[in-house]
């Protein structure tokens, strides 16, 4: 196992394990796509599913609605233009913004994407039930606690506590 998985003070790696399960949803996220003969990286999953539903946006658009930084976007962006999934042309009110759709091939894709979320939606609904815990759900409400209170203001507030107190027993329902 790793040294942090390992140390005492394991669990202020959430961070590093998070990552990592990241990571391995990702890699998982590629095969899963290629066995349903889906062109595009796991990782652009999300931004190929916005400019399908949305028909045509720039990529500054689809940062601000993916949440993320306007680089990772657009390197994402340049990942699917190569794929020949999506297209890119000048927006005939502002030459200088750039409109990003779907190619005849990102259409067809994007509709057997759909199928394919579905069914991973799925197998992520029997992975919760498994291990107790809705990760989703989860995730967003130490998102939504974490910016109502940071991690400094916690430790210097004494919010945090024994550790080993406060973390879910072996078992216990996350929710």
């Amino acid at each position: 196992m790793p040294f942090p998985d390992t140390h005492p003070l394991n669990g202020a790696f959430l961070a590093k394990k998070l990552d990592g399960l990241a990571d391995l949803i990702a890699l998982q996220g590629d095969e899963l796509l290629r066995d349903a003969r889906l062109d595009m990286p796991s990782r652009t999953v999300s931004l190929m599913l916005l400019i399908g539903e949305r028909g045509q946006l720039s990529a500054a658009d689809a940062a601000s609605l993916l949440g993320q930084p306007h680089q990772l976007v657009t390197q994402r962006t340049e990942a699917l233009l190569e794929l020949g999934l999506i297209v890119r042309q000048s927006d005939l009110a502002d030459g200088r913004r750039k409109i990003l759709s779907l190619s005849q091939n990102g259409k067809d894709q994007h509709t057997r994407l759909l199928v394919c979320l579905s069914r991973a939606s799925g197998a992520f609904d029997a992975l919760f039930s498994e291990i107790e815990c809705d990760l989703s759900s989860a995730a967003e409400k130490a998102i939504d606690a974490l910016n109502r209170t940071p991690l400094l203001q916690r430790m210097n507030s004494g919010l945090s506590s024994n550790p080993k107190n406060t973390r879910q027993k072996e078992g216990q329902r996350c929710e």
